[in-house]
């Protein structure tokens, strides 16, 4: 650990010095003008620190959308903006380690350094499964996949943006009250989307262990994930046990992902017979920045628009959602893309 403190150490002194020739694609940190500067990693959950911090935070992600998180190594740049950042916001939970290390390295003092998964749950609730094998000691960390526990995520980050900007406090609560109504008709609607789809027919197979949180919450059967522990591409053993899978479970359609390669996943479709569809997401938000579906809410949305009709359901209950942000005005966060 001593060296990989060390090795950051020294990333952070590159950084700063090349900080006046960053590609015009690295935006420069954001400035403190009275508001807290917060850093976030995955869009997820930028998109929940968003809606309760709103116009009163200076808020950037650092993981580009469409990256795997898993491997993301930061640039050096980042640790920059870490330095600066007066909170730093991660899943936890082994999710993002280089980022968590470059994080402790280089916040100033005062700073804090939040894991939002380590507070969500405790250790008894750990869900380990085909990509997160109990005996690598990891667990599935993508529990934003169940909206609950993204409230969960979003009440944490209200406690700590009050306790760092009290004057704040009420504008934040007033944010995550507002959330949490959107969370509860999310909730409501996914529930019912799901309870459509034929009881038989409530099973998932998808390219990553993401959504257990997910299938525990409405009623659905993780039979399995494409991609292995190692995040690498399955073997030919793994692709042809997972076909079989599929057969026997009699599984309506297997869901894929633009980060995932879709040649495996078209593969285990066409010789189980099952549909693909390459459209499931777990940290890559709808659209671009600035559209209203471009956010937690909205991602949640188009999952289940791609999962139930897929499965034989019918995902009306979804229409006339509001994915937008709940807060009022435009925020200056960043999205990195």
């Amino acid at each position: 650990m001593a060296s990989i403190r060390a090795a950051l150490a020294l990333t952070l002194f590159a950084a700063i010095a090349l900080a006046g020739c960053s590609p015009p694609d690295e935006p420069p940190p954001p400035e403190s003008g009275g508001a807290l500067n917060v850093v976030t990693t995955v869009s997820p959950i930028t998109s929940i620190v968003e809606n309760i911090g709103g116009v009163k935070i200076r808020l950037r992600g650092i993981v580009p959308e469409g990256v795997n998180s898993h491997t993301f190594e930061p640039a050096p740049s980042v640790a920059v903006v870490m330095s600066e950042a007066d909170l730093i916001v991660l899943n936890g939970l082994f999710l993002e380690e280089p980022s968590l290390q470059m994080a402790e390295v280089n916040a100033k003092p005062g700073a804090v350094i939040l894991t939002l998964g380590d507070r969500a749950i405790s250790r008894e609730d750990w869900v380990f499964d085909f990509s997160f094998p109990e005996s690598d000691g990891h667990p599935n960390p993508h529990l934003w996949t169940s909206p609950i526990l993204a409230l969960k995520y979003a009440e944490i980050v209200r406690d700590e943006l009050s306790e760092l900007d009290p004057d704040n406090s009420d504008y934040f609560g007033e944010n995550y009250d507002k959330f949490e109504l959107r969370i509860e008709d999310l909730d409501s609607r996914i529930s019912a989307a799901i309870a459509t789809v034929p009881p038989s027919g409530r099973k998932l197979l998808t390219y990553h262990d993401s959504f257990p949180f997910f299938g525990s919450r409405y009623g659905l059967e993780i039979i399995g994930a494409v991609q292995p522990s190692d995040f690498t591409e399955p073997s030919a053993r793994e692709v042809a046990r997972l076909i079989d899978q599929v057969r026997s479970a009699d599984v309506p359609a297997i869901f894929g992902s633009e980060v995932f390669p879709s040649p495996i996943m078209r593969q285990i479709a066409r010789e189980s017979g099952a549909a693909f569809v390459d459209q499931l997401r777990d940290d890559d938000l709808p659209g671009s920045h600035g559209d209203p579906a471009h956010s937690y809410l909205g991602l949640m949305e188009a999952n289940v628009r791609a999962i139930v009709p897929a499965l034989g359901g019918s995902a009306a209950p979804m229409d006339g959602f509001d994915a937008s942000p709940v807060f009022e005005g435009d925020s200056a966060a960043i999205y990195p893309e």
